[in-house]
């Protein structure tokens, strides 16, 4: 059973932002490692990154084909394209041009981060990827298609075309706090890359992302996630939906592939875990600022959607925990201690206090 503790229920009311609570809580962080200024007829072939990729084209164009069968698409100026991961890539400006190794041309001819190939400078190209904590990965990958692309010319696009060419220029100019202020313009292009896949790709993949973007499920996300530990009812959550029941629940599970109810566990869950991982709050005190009235119902429940007791979670993340992964991309070592941004953006706590 769920209980809706005091002093939960009567605290200042904040707006809730799903996207950003769910960035925030898989630590997702886009991390710009390097890039490209390339000129004349030229291909590379880049490895498959195993991580989530992200690469802009700020000047000229070219083409990008991953090695899953798709056609192959034309990247212009202020293009920015996500990729899964899963698949090897080449970029090039002539479908017929031979590959070269890109791992081998970013070893050379670099300069200030960026690597120069070919002949002239009619392409200026950067590159990362994002960066994501312990259980991240999974969760973002389980929503993302193999390829997100925003075109510079969807009217979302001028913000992101704005937030690239700025990053351009930190990473050009070398002025005093350039390599904070491209870190932070580098998850500002991130957050804007998903805004626009959300706004205007259909059909998204079912899941957490696609039900971010719903206009008719929103409502009742946002109380999901500004009030976990509150025992929200089937029928509260539709009428904040101004839908029926039956309306609402067929709808919300279309989208996010699980039941209402069923979200809302696996979102107190996640908190859990990352209180667990991070955090010294007793399992009992945890339970509580969950809305579960004890701790075995909260243990019952974890250990139901994890397959751990909290109590071993946190023994085994605590065990499990090594040092701060080394960012390295093809395009280069990023040039900056995402740590201090990780702590920066880390929630005090697992509610917010009003």
């Amino acid at each position: 059973m769920l209980l809706n503790p005091n002093f939960l229920r009567h605290r200042t009311r904040m707006i809730s932002d799903p996207l950003s609570e769910m960035l925030s809580l898989l630590d997702a962080r886009c991390l710009i490692a390097g890039g490209l200024i390339a000129g004349g007829a030229w291909a590379l072939a880049f490895p498959q990154p195993n991580r989530i990729k992200i690469s802009a084209v700020a000047k000229g164009r070219c083409w990008l084909a991953l090695d899953n069968g798709s056609a192959p698409i034309l990247l212009e100026a202020g293009d920015v394209v996500l990729l899964n991961g899963k698949h090897s890539f080449v970029l090039t400006t002539d479908l017929a041009v031979k590959p070269a190794d890109a791992v081998t041309a970013f070893k050379e001819r670099k300069v200030n981060g960026m690597t120069r190939y070919g002949l002239g400078e009619d392409f200026l190209y950067i590159g990362g990827h994002i960066a994501l904590g312990t259980t991240g990965t999974a969760l973002l990958l389980d929503v993302l298609p193999p390829v997100i692309h925003v075109r510079a010319t969807l009217a979302e696009a001028g913000v992101l075309r704005w937030l690239l060419d700025q990053l351009v220029r930190e990473m050009a100019a070398g002025k005093p706090g350039a390599l904070l202020a491209s870190a932070q313009l580098s998850q500002l292009i991130f957050v804007q890359v998903l805004r626009a896949h959300i706004m205007t790709s259909e059909p998204l993949t079912v899941g957490w992302l696609r039900a971010f973007g719903d206009e008719k499920i929103a409502p009742a996300l946002r109380l999901m996630h500004s009030e976990p530990a509150h025992d929200w009812q089937l029928g509260e959550l539709a009428k904040a939906a101004g839908m029926s029941r039956t309306s609402f629940a067929l709808r919300f599970k279309t989208v996010a592939g699980v039941a209402p109810l069923t979200y809302l566990t696996a979102w107190r869950m996640r908190l859990a875990e990352r209180a667990l991982r991070e955090g010294s709050i007793p399992v009992s005190a945890l339970a509580l600022s969950l809305g579960y009235t004890s701790e075995s119902a909260f243990s019952n429940a974890f250990k139901r959607v994890t397959g751990i007791a909290p109590k071993r979670y946190r023994t085994s993340a605590a065990i499990n925990a090594g040092p701060i992964e080394e960012v390295v991309d093809v395009e280069g070592r990023v040039p900056v201690d995402y740590r201090l941004l990780r702590l920066a953006n880390r929630p005090s706590s697992v509610t917010r206090q009003g």
